[in-house]
């Protein structure tokens, strides 16, 4: 591990237990702040156009080196933070550094709009994109966190309804069992410079009741099989609590018949290719090589 991600992580462990304490809406200005950045230093070359939904907020980020094909970017935050600020920010990053237009989509969030806001957000924005032409064959979803597990829970949604599915997923540090039953969740408490399963747990019953968490797998789409998806390439902290969620969905993934590779980055914490660190060079060319052969 380079020093500078060393001090990045020893930074991120002492202000974990600030994080912790912090309310919602402070999480909110903290995470748009964070995509504030990420826009300033990726957004070159690039297009941002807004395209509101009935009761989300997107964007069509575009880059003027774009080849053919489509990236619907969803982001993480829990289910209760994130917004089309923050989104724009990795959203940009996507597209500058894969040559590729990049869909980005802020949906409601929990508490105020609990579960399925955000996956009605979604889905009407991946059919917008359909009925404007675009081919689901050039298409993919990338999300982080909680963004990566809804990616899963629209799969679901579109295949009871016989849509078609995008041409593949990209999943980062996927949040896609809301019951937090991994072993990382205790194994990992005291790695994970950034996360805890008590904070996860909070989040969880903001969006959720319990019931539905454990039964509904448009919620935790990893407590259930799966068949029939797309092709997905699922990234993970070797570090962070939320690690089994991106082994138990790939092992699900495998198990019912589809393509899934798993790149577990040790010492790494959750969502760590947002970091921007030298040590992901390697996992966004995979991440590339996974775009350029699904699309070309």
């Amino acid at each position: 591990m380079k020093i500078s991600t060393k001090i990045l992580r020893k930074e991120l462990e002492f202000t974990k237990p600030f994080m912790e304490r912090l309310d919602i809406p402070t999480s909110r200005l903290g995470q748009d702040k964070m995509g504030e950045i990420m826009l300033k230093t990726h957004k070159k070359g690039l297009t941002i156009t807004d395209d509101p939904g009935e009761h989300f907020r997107a964007c069509l980020i575009h880059n003027r080196k774009a080849r053919k094909g489509l990236i619907m970017y969803l982001h993480g935050g829990g289910y209760v933070a994130g917004s089309l600020e923050y989104a724009r920010g990795f959203g940009s990053v996507i597209s500058g550094k894969f040559d590729i237009d990049v869909y980005a989509v802020g949906y409601r969030l929990a508490p105020e709009d609990p579960y399925p806001a955000a996956l009605d957000d979604v889905e009407e924005a991946y059919e917008r994109l359909l009925e404007r032409g675009y081919d689901p064959r050039k298409m993919i979803i990338c999300g982080e966190s909680a963004g990566g597990g809804l990616c899963y829970c629209l799969m679901n949604r579109l295949k009871d309804k016989g849509r078609p599915l995008p041409s593949g997923i990209v999943a980062i540090s996927p949040w896609v069992d809301l019951t937090q039953s991994g072993t990382s969740y205790i194994l990992n408490r005291d790695k994970d410079p950034t996360l805890s399963k008590e904070r996860l747990d909070y989040y969880a019953a903001q969006y959720a009741d319990e019931d539905t968490r454990r039964n509904d797998r448009c919620v935790s789409p990893a407590l259930f099989e799966m068949k029939d998806m797309p092709p997905s390439l699922i990234f993970s902290g070797g570090d962070e609590v939320m690690a089994d969620d991106a082994r138990i969905l790939d092992m699900r993934l495998r198990d019912g018949g589809n393509r899934s590779e798993l790149y577990i980055r040790e010492g790494m914490w959750h969502a760590y290719l947002l970091y921007g660190m030298k040590e992901t060079r390697e996992d966004y060319r995979k991440m590339g090589s996974f775009i350029n052969e699904l699309i070309r």
